[in-house]
């Protein structure tokens, strides 16, 4: 409120305005306790349906019995937003016990009940999000053990998965398989670009800042398809084209790209316009794809989850993010969608929408 208002005020109320302030600071903190008591609801739903006790996440997803190293690290990042420890701890645990068992201190991506760790390459995406969720848990609860576990991390994390090529400093997605004859394979959606700036604080190392570069300069120049989005996984070779060992498409993994950019608030028109034209495209329409195939343009017959609904949302929205309203989680979603919308929450009350 500006003094100009202030003084409009006085002289309409007079002294009574005094009396009003009170009144009106408690609707405000009604109104923050409202969305506080909702966030909380949807996090212990989340917790109910995907957190078992051993401390792993289950994605649903997949035979109801898998975990991996990335719903680890988000769920692990989510804790630490809802201020709860004991949650945090236990996924920590489990995940150093059962996922950490590389020579190095990255992570193996995928355990089961049948099997454990049957295969100890890594996921990028993972090992990054649970250094993030360590930095964040060290400077809310102060535990230095927490710092200690995301340097390690981190450090292999530049060591062994940041790679200098033509086009500047790339993140590998895992250290075996994607460093090819023909190209090196990425996958855009691992950059985690509000991670990589939280990072590059920790681990004031150049590479980070150029990884981030990196990631914006081949997200201007993958456009693929009628809409020209970035495929889920894309080769560097001479050009770059949608990597031909996976499917063509903008899919489950790339709908993430435009929810890290503007969690890192470094989202500009041209970014996003790929994601807003497609997107946009089905505005209104009870029917969204849960992805385009960027070959032939066709669409998926499976409607898009919650979670890619509430990023869609958010992307059509920028710039005025303030009149986004994303949806409680619904118990009957599965963990990626859920998982997804939660983070989109995260997002939106840290930039202050």
């Amino acid at each position: 409120m500006s003094f100009l208002s202030i003084h409009m005020f006085n002289m309409a109320y007079g002294r009574n305005w005094l009396k009003i302030l009170p009144v009106w600071a408690g609707v405000f903190l009604l109104l923050s306790s409202i969305g506080a008591n909702a966030a909380d609801t949807d996090w212990m739903l989340f917790k109910q349906r995907f957190l078992q006790p051993e401390g792993r996440i289950i994605d649903n997803g997949r035979d109801n019995i898998i975990s991996h190293s990335e719903g680890q690290g988000m769920a692990m990042l989510l804790s630490v937003h809802h201020d709860d420890r004991a949650a945090f701890d236990g996924m920590w645990q489990w995940t150093r016990q059962n996922l950490q068992v590389r020579d190095d201190k990255l992570l193996a991506w995928s355990w089961s009940p049948s099997d454990g760790v049957s295969d100890k390459n890594n996921a990028a995406d993972g090992d990054l999000f649970i250094a993030w969720a360590l930095l964040r848990a060290q400077r809310k609860w102060q535990e230095p053990a927490y710092l200690a576990s995301a340097m390690e991390i981190i450090q292999d994390i530049r060591q062994k998965l940041l790679r200098r090529t033509s086009r500047g400093v790339v993140l590998l997605a895992g250290t075996e398989g994607f460093d090819r004859p023909e190209g090196v394979v990425i996958n855009p959606s691992y950059w985690l670009f509000p991670a990589l700036q939280e990072i590059a604080q920790a681990d004031p190392a150049p590479e980070w800042p150029e990884l981030q570069q990196t990631g914006v300069n081949l997200l201007l120049e993958a456009h693929f398809g009628r809409w020209g989005l970035p495929a889920d996984w894309i080769l560097l070779g001479d050009k770059l084209a949608p990597a031909a060992s996976f499917p063509s498409r903008f899919s489950y993994d790339a709908v993430r790209i435009p929810l890290y950019l503007l969690w890192a608030k470094c989202e500009t028109a041209e970014l996003l316009l790929p994601f807003q034209d497609y997107w946009g495209h089905f505005r209104g329409a009870k029917f969204m794809p849960a992805w385009t195939n960027l070959n032939d343009d066709s669409i998926d017959s499976y409607d898009a989850s919650p979670g890619i609904r509430g990023i869609a949302q958010l992307t059509l929205a920028h710039p005025n993010l303030r009149s986004v309203r994303l949806p409680a989680l619904d118990p009957t979603q599965d963990y990626y969608s859920s998982v997804l919308l939660l983070l989109a929450k995260v997002m939106l009350r840290e930039r202050g929408r």
